[in-house]
């Protein structure tokens, strides 16, 4: 689905943009930009394709994810156990 552009033209549609600060600005740029919703797009479809993906996005777009939340199996055990 593609972005409405129906009302580009309109001054009060982009009025927000004044009040942006240089991330939020960037983040507007960016979320529209073609190659990048294509790169993210790509990232998500498996953990290795997010692994393989991370240095090319990086690169690229100068962005960092944080590692996905996950449960560590090596120390699940320890988390709410009791010390006797």
């Amino acid at each position: 689905m593609g972005p409405d552009t129906s009302r580009w033209r309109s001054s009060d549609t982009y009025d927000y943009l004044d009040q942006l600060v240089a991330p939020d600005l960037a983040w507007e740029c960016l979320r529209r930009n073609a190659v990048y919703q294509r790169d993210f797009a790509e990232s998500t479809r498996s953990p290795d394709a997010t692994e393989r993906l991370a240095a090319t996005i990086q690169r690229r777009w100068g962005l960092r994810f944080r590692d996905r939340p996950g449960a560590r199996r090596d120390r699940s055990d320890r988390i709410l156990g009791a010390r006797h």
